[in-house]
């Protein structure tokens, strides 16, 4: 069966049109969100700052703003432009082994905060450091200081070692070493689908108001700002560990919060972004159907394994298997990064074993046919053209987006050999995975089945071991959203170009791309 003949659909041109139109409104409303708002980037003591403050000066004190595991401080940006339009100075940074810091996070990840030689006794002076900058540039001494997650833990801490901290936010808190009276006037925002941290929540308001968590009503104040002892829990309906960033009650309850704090009243104007981001980003989502027209013809029919349900069972079923299973008692941690090597290493031996499965079963690409036959004319420039062009379309069309408004995506230079790791990991998955689901004979649901059984096979290893691979319950939710996004490109691509290994390469460097950007570089036990 060949690929269909070039023809555009009028709604394909329709489809093009619409998304430009929406990607132009989605960044017109974001880029007016700043107005009024001067963002100044800055080094300290090798971390990377940014202090965003009101363009007619500021009337508040500084905040500092703190990113949680695996993030950067653009994940926090929405609190910092809320608080800078209302006259405070917000100062975001990244952590040590995160975002643009080049250098890694030294210490004990395992160890609690006030253990010495802990990474949390680093993350800790390392927020001091950018205390004192912020305290510099402002030439005030009393501050407040937000984070979320992970960076809940150090923000509490360091309010509780500096008297000057006047008013905590713990975004989805989880900061064990809270006590009934430090840190001064701490404010707890959760989100209504994230149960566990809201019981936390209630437990640290109820220690404060020495009452049953039960009692604990979300959203009343328990002690008095002035005295320094207030206390409250904010539950955000309908939002999660990551939503619950860009949720306007979340911004509205932190600026409430500080305004009561600091005894001063604001605008009470909020830097809402997350409809406009999504919108931004589906636009250039939607808009990979039309490009993927203008994709090079790579194959004069279409190829791929062709897999019954039983193939697609036993080169993928038994893999989601046998990887955790295997891999359990050997030592993954062989890269300067946390959990993503081990990410990678499942990976690369599920993708092995698929397509050790798929040449046993007879659904492998033959060597004759991967030469002049499967690329017409006999020109395999062509498959490195298309599979070059969707790489480039999802690290530069859909990842500047995301780097420009969500979190860093392009990688400091230290981060460029992990990338090479980590693309040895996905490649023989992607290839494998693309080869099995693909072909003029394909089952239907073949793509999405195989992706669930690489989701289960990552939560059977995170229950093999849960101590060691806990935080890849993080980030398993954001693999299912790439699994999602790039399905749909290699859908649009195999259909152009009639061959499983362009999406396969693109999807691969993806992966890679994503994994050795993301997750922290560790540094060993010293700085």
């Amino acid at each position: 069966m060949k690929p269909r003949a070039v023809r555009v659909p009028g709604w394909i041109s329709l489809l093009a049109v619409a998304a430009l139109l929406a990607a132009a409104l989605a960044l017109w409303q974001l880029y007016a969100g700043e107005a009024g708002v001067q963002r100044q980037d800055a080094v300290v003591d090798g971390t990377p700052v940014t202090v965003y403050s009101p363009a007619e000066g500021a009337s508040g004190p500084p905040v500092l703003i703190a990113h949680g595991f695996a993030g950067s401080q653009r994940l926090m940006e929405p609190f910092a432009l809320t608080l800078a339009r209302n006259g405070y100075t917000a100062v975001t940074y990244d952590f040590l082994g995160h975002g643009r810091n080049p250098r890694p996070l030294y210490g004990d990840v395992t160890a609690p905060v006030t253990e010495p030689g802990s990474a949390g006794e680093a993350l800790v002076a390392q927020t001091r450091a950018v205390a004192e900058y912020a305290r510099r540039i402002t030439g005030r001494q009393e501050l407040a200081i937000l984070g979320h997650s992970m960076a809940t833990t150090i923000v509490a801490r360091y309010a509780q070692l500096d008297p000057a901290v006047e008013a905590t936010v713990g975004v989805s808190l989880f900061a064990p070493t809270v006590d009934a009276e430090t840190p001064r006037n701490l404010l707890v925002i959760v989100g209504g689908l994230e149960g566990r941290l809201i019981e936390e929540g209630r437990r640290v308001v109820a220690m404060a108001a020495g009452i049953e968590p039960g009692a604990v009503q979300p959203g009343r104040t328990y002690g008095d700002p002035v005295d320094g002892n207030a206390r409250r829990l904010a539950v955000i309906e309908g939002v999660e560990h990551i939503s619950v960033l860009y949720s306007g009650e979340s911004l509205g309850a932190a600026l409430d919060w500080l305004d009561r704090a600091f005894e001063r009243s604001s605008a009470g104007e909020v830097a809402v972004r997350g409809p406009w981001i999504l919108l931004l980003l589906a636009a250039v989502i939607a808009l990979a159907r039309p490009a993927s027209r203008l994709l090079p013809r790579v194959a004069a029919a279409w190829h791929g394994a062709d897999a019954s349900w039983r193939t697609l069972a036993l080169a993928s079923g038994v893999p989601a298997l046998l990887t955790p299973l295997l891999l359990a008692p050997i030592p993954t941690g062989f890269l300067p990064v946390l959990v993503a090597d081990y990410v990678a290493v499942h990976f690369a031996l599920y993708g092995v074993l698929s397509a050790a499965a798929l040449w046993w079963l007879g659904g492998r690409p033959s060597l004759r046919r991967l030469g002049g036959r499967v690329l017409p004319e006999g020109r395999p420039w062509r498959l490195a053209l298309a599979a070059a062009a969707l790489t480039g379309y999802c690290v530069i069309a859909l990842g500047w987006p995301i780097d420009r408004f969500v979190t860093s995506f392009y990688p400091v230079l230290e981060r460029l050999p992990l990338m090479l790791a980590m693309l040895a990991g996905t490649l023989p998955y992607f290839l494998a995975d693309e080869w099995l689901t693909r072909g003029g004979a394909a089952r239907r649901g073949a793509y999405p089945a195989t992706k669930l059984l690489f989701l289960l096979s990552l939560g059977l290893a995170i229950a093999l071991d849960f101590e060691g691979l806990f935080f890849l319950i993080i980030i398993v939710p954001v693999i299912m959203a790439f699994f999602v996004v790039y399905g749909l490109f290699s859908r649009w691509a195999y259909r152009r170009s009639g061959h499983p290994f362009v999406a396969g390469v693109a999807n691969a460097v993806a992966f890679a791309w994503a994994l050795a950007v993301t997750f922290p570089l560790l540094g060993g036990g010293q700085p």
